[in-house]
């Protein structure tokens, strides 16, 4: 099926032209090359802001091209598909600017707006060097005046902290902390006084070292009141939630790094029916399927939002990054044999990708995140609270998105996953005999893990190993919904058995009731020549590796 965000995809991978040939500013061989002198994509961030990416990090309200982050992910993904360094690099603003798009003054998102639109580069400043994860404990402190704050202290590990012309410090402003003890502030560094900041050196990191990675430090750096975005004491929650926005994009990025591993798996392997890379494909759909229903999510459930980008961040770089893994060994031979370039090309995204279980927010702070929602999950799968209308359009591709209504972001879902609460009744859809015993597993183990979840008891103090396994399994029976339902609300769209009869999403619950310990995830024979042979069609018309038909400018 040809969408309209295939065809936006389309225009902007011509744009790029054929990432094989060396000539090309964003190809596989420039990328290779910066890679190894540890040098910042400059030249290649500068043709995606020509190509317009930047506006599309801009919402649509404020001038800009953000209409739908169904159309943001499939960007996101293009381009981490050519080099993942690239993609986290040039995210980043958008990663810097969304506070401001759900917290900020009109007047402050508008003029961060023409600065984005412009080309300036704005970084996220929350993690400190002591503190990790544990944005609670964070120390960089601010004092104010009535026209007035001063910023004091040091943020590090942060993306673009040096090249980014303006940084969203998350401050404390009140010394006891606390949830409502912490601000933020928009600081354009062009605007601070000589001395009052340094940019601290970047950091040498296994995986994607031609980004800017690094910190910032703050001696009293002085910037005005209208620097606060939001008002004081609501800076934790509004990062909660904008979190909530780049964690669903989070699942594009890994997602371009499986198409560009699998890729060059095709390429460096024998004809015919092949288990590991049938394998493999089937979890790129399924990688697909949930982030591709999490991005519109934003639109169609925003309320819910807690939940679904939970999920795909603790869910889809674990599923990839076991899917690098697995091509490692299949490929081990073929790469010793390959082109130099090529195992170089794959050993670099495999260093790459790790970083994507940390970005963001690290795999266990994601499965916290649910496990803090287990009463509401549990709740609202036995009372089967479904939002119809938000779960129809956040599946149905063909049906236009409502403009994304931020402000019902919420830090907890009140009624738990439709997604996931939808799920019996959409098995009881699946009634075809190639269906009906991998859907009585899967609602077996619906019932069993929620029963689970229900049972129980929370704790304050230390969250136990079983809980968090719990959360993983919910990640992967949201992922299996997600499959189902992008099924059964797109199914007569196209006309080809793939979809038709479904052999995409039998594959997909095959490895998914793997993952829940309910199966070997083993294909059989007749799904594996079905895979085999769609995924080498698509390598060879140079198309996306995707559910749908989306043409690449790219030689096979």
């Amino acid at each position: 099926m040809k969408s309209a965000v295939a065809q936006l995809v389309e225009c902007f991978d011509r744009g790029l032209g054929d990432p094989h040939d060396p000539l090309q500013i964003f190809s596989f061989a420039r990328c290779q090359e910066l890679d190894e002198r540890e040098e910042f994509p400059t030249e290649i961030c500068q043709r995606l802001d020509g190509l317009g990416l930047a506006r599309r990090y801009v919402p649509a309200a404020l001038g800009g091209e953000l209409h739908s982050y169904e159309e943001l992910a499939a960007l996101v993904r293009l381009v981490a598909r050519r080099d993942l360094t690239v993609a986290v690099a040039h995210v980043g603003t958008f990663l810097g600017a969304a506070s401001v798009w759900l917290a900020g003054r009109p007047e402050q998102a508008a003029q961060l707006a023409r600065e984005v639109e412009a080309g300036s580069v704005v970084s996220l400043a929350l993690s400190e060097r002591e503190h990790g994860s544990d944005l609670l404990a964070n120390r960089v402190r601010t004092s104010g005046g009535e026209d007035w704050y001063r910023i004091a202290g040091e943020k590090w590990l942060i993306g673009n902290a040096s090249r980014g012309q303006l940084v969203c410090v998350l401050a404390r402003t009140e010394p006891v902390g606390g949830p409502r003890g912490f601000s933020l502030l928009l600081v354009d560094k062009r605007r601070l006084a000589p001395g009052s900041y340094r940019c601290l050196p970047a950091v040498r990191t296994v995986g994607i070292r031609g980004a800017d990675i690094s910190g910032i430090e703050f001696r009293e750096a002085e910037v005005p009141a209208d620097a606060l975005v939001g008002a004081a004491g609501t800076g934790l929650e509004t990062v909660l939630k904008c979190l909530q926005l780049t964690r669903t994009l989070c699942g594009a990025l890994s997602l371009g790094t499986a198409d560009h591993a699998l890729r060059l798996a095709v390429r460096n392997s024998a004809t015919g029916a092949n288990p590991a890379l049938a394998g493999a494909y089937a979890d790129l759909l399924v990688a697909e399927a949930v982030t591709l229903v999490a991005a519109r999510a934003v639109h169609a459930l925003p309320g819910e939002l807690s939940v679904a980008s939970a999920a795909v961040k603790a869910f889809v770089p674990t599923l990839v990054e076991e899917l690098i893994a697995d091509l490692a060994r299949e490929l081990g031979p073929a790469l010793l044999l390959a082109e130099p370039t090529e195992a170089d090309s794959f050993q670099k995204l495999e260093r790459d990708h790790h970083i994507m279980s940390i970005f963001d927010g690290n795999t266990a702070v994601n499965l916290n995140a649910l496990v803090n929602q287990f009463d509401a999950l549990a709740r609202g799968y036995r009372r089967a609270r479904v939002d119809q209308a938000g779960l129809a359009a956040a599946t149905t591709l063909s049906d236009p998105l409502p403009a994304a209504d931020t402000s019902r972001l919420a830090l907890f879902s009140r009624h738990g996953s439709s997604l996931v609460q939808s799920l019996p009744a959409a098995l009881a859809e699946l009634t075809d005999p190639h269906f009906a015993p991998l859907a009585a597993a899967l609602a077996e183990q619906a019932e069993q893990l929620h029963t689970e979840m229900a049972e129980l008891r929370p704790s304050a103090r230390e969250v136990p190993a079983m809980a968090y396994e719990l959360a993983r399994r919910y990640t992967v029976l949201f992922a299996a919904a997600g499959c189902v339902q992008l099924w059964l609300h797109n199914r007569t769209a196209d006309d080809s058995p793939f979809w038709q009869h479904g052999d995409w999403l039998r594959a997909a619950l095959i490895r998914l009731l793997g993952q829940l310990g309910a199966g070997s995830g083993e294909l059989p024979a007749d799904l594996v020549a079905e895979l085999t042979e769609r995924l080498r069609h698509q390598h060879k018309a140079g198309r996306l590796f995707s559910l749908l038909d989306c043409q690449l400018e790219e030689s096979a």
